[in-house]
């Protein structure tokens, strides 16, 4: 009987996926419009992402330039954008509004690579349960006396290899996101 691995790769997928927006959240020198993505403003009486009630574009390196498709939505958008806490500037002209996002201290480029760190270990316990998951299937296959020891110890190993393929590129996006902070 072989044994199906797409259940845990799709599992590392997503999890590296998660991954991925997470690390993308956390600020770095350079403004991006992902750096608001979880800021919701009030808008027709529901919370609403921004990219889904405006534009947003990069104006330069550290400034973020939002257009709202609905200008009565400006105060909701400004309001939204300081109550996230992010510590960025807010001004509002006829355009639209202008973030800008102050140069990173030293100070505040460690604790951005901290929460880079918390956010990659939090990813590698995830994929620690998966191997769990898939470890007391392939106990529960052998028990049921569908697979032999030699079988289920090689399948063992696959897995193992497929959590640490993961656990590999969980660390390389952190190193990128290390670099990236650094800049």
């Amino acid at each position: 009987m072989a044994y199906d691995f797409s259940k845990l790769k799709e599992q590392i997928s997503e999890t590296e996926e998660w991954l991925g927006r997470e690390l993308s959240g956390v600020r770095t020198g350079r403004a991006t419009p992902t750096l608001l993505d979880g800021v919701k403003a009030e808008a027709y009486g529901t919370r609403s992402p921004l990219r889904d009630i405006a534009a947003i574009s990069v104006e330069d390196a550290r400034t973020l330039r939002i257009v709202p498709w609905d200008k009565s939505l400006t105060k909701a958008v400004e309001k939204a954008i300081v109550e996230a806490d992010l510590g960025v500037g807010v001004s509002t002209d006829d355009q639209g509004l202008r973030v800008s996002f102050p140069e990173l201290t030293s100070e505040r480029r460690t604790q951005l690579s901290k929460i880079a760190g918390d956010r990659t270990e939090q990813a590698r316990v995830t994929l620690r349960g998966h191997r769990t998951d898939a470890i007391k299937a392939l106990d529960a296959a052998e028990k049921e006396g569908g697979m032999g020891k030699d079988e289920v110890a090689r399948l063992k190993t696959e897995v193992q290899k497929l959590i640490d393929l993961g656990n590999d590129s969980f660390a390389k996006h952190l190193e990128k996101k290390e670099t990236e902070i650094a800049q």
